[in-house]
């Protein structure tokens, strides 16, 4: 049997992507059709291409376009747009997530020039910057997110800096070594989903690394607000939800999102359950009971929307 050769940059997708990993994705038939409230508007054409021209003149990527965001319409019609840094192939295979695999190219060194130049044109004030995860890089790609920080607040004064981050696995010392030297105003990582699911759902991450992260960001940069996230409907119980968010307040997290999953591809896993809009309002409600003092909870949220708006300068807990 033959093999193909894999080159650094080569993407990997679907069925191709999810084959090897350890759980079994079943390819579905048709996805089950989507609740009234899932469906988006289509936005002005127009605005939408100016920005994807302005992101391909800088050769720059986004999250919005590589991880098939159902909001992509309405951000780049509004001139807004999360930046994926250090390349669109990821060292994982999460079988949730739509972003390509691969053995990824070298870091661009060019890159936060380019990216500070792109938000300086697109005269953004809040930038959302997130990243593959890097396990080929020795820091995960921390001082390259720190560089990318302080190349756009080089360029561009006053502007607010969200940084929605990987867990850095095995390599967070040196990761938050450099993050300190240039935080972020708000730094997010996103657990996605309940620990029962992390074998099925982040093969290769861990639920408790990844409050750990959360909770050694709140001690270094109590300055710093910290966000995470859940994906809802890949099988979790209400009970694990409700556990979930108590451990992020335990952690120090401050800012919340919750969003439904939705089924990339047939290949990718099933959606088990469509949340209604009632019961996320409820979920929202319930997050702000427990403590957290900024919360998106509605089934398009997702990790970056609305983050501006979210972003109220809320004095941190304590």
């Amino acid at each position: 049997m033959s093999h193909k050769v894999r080159r650094a940059g080569d993407k990997q997708r679907a069925a191709e992507k999810v084959a090897p990993v350890a759980i079994t994705v079943e390819a579905s038939p048709a996805p089950a059709r989507k609740p009234a409230w899932i469906r988006t508007r289509i936005h002005h054409a127009a605005q939408v291409q100016q920005i994807k021209r302005l992101l391909r003149a800088g050769h720059l990527h986004t999250v919005c376009e590589e991880a098939s965001c159902p909001n992509l319409g309405e951000c780049f019609s509004s001139g807004t747009a999360t930046f994926m840094i250090m390349g669109a192939i990821c060292t994982r295979r999460c079988p949730f997530c739509d972003v390509a695999h691969g053995r990824p190219l070298p870091l661009d060194a060019q890159e936060p020039h380019t990216l500070a130049e792109a938000v300086a044109a697109m005269q953004l004030r809040y930038v959302v910057l997130t990243s593959v995860n890097r396990d080929d890089l020795r820091d995960g790609g921390g001082a390259h997110f720190a560089a990318c920080i302080a190349a756009i607040r080089a360029r561009t004064q006053g502007v607010r800096i969200e940084a929605l981050v990987p867990d850095f696995r095995g390599r967070v010392d040196p990761a938050l070594n450099a993050l300190c030297q240039h935080p972020p105003d708000v730094f997010n990582h996103n657990l996605e989903t309940v620990p029962r699911l992390y074998h099925t759902v982040r093969p290769g991450a861990d639920y408790q690394g990844s409050l750990a992260l959360l909770a050694q960001i709140r001690q270094r940069l109590p300055g710093v607000a910290t966000k995470s996230g859940l994906m809802l409907g890949l099988g979790e119980s209400d009970d694990e939800v409700l556990a979930v968010l108590q451990d992020l307040r335990a952690h120090g997290c401050e800012r919340l999102t919750l969003g439904q999953y939705l089924q990339p591809s047939r290949h990718h896993l099933p959606v088990s359950r469509y949340v209604t809009p009632e019961a996320f309002s409820a979920w929202g409600e319930q997050a702000k009971a427990l403590g957290f003092l900024q919360v998106a909870s509605a089934p398009l949220v997702r990790s970056s929307y609305h983050a501006a708006i979210h972003d109220q300068h809320t004095p941190h807990d304590t």
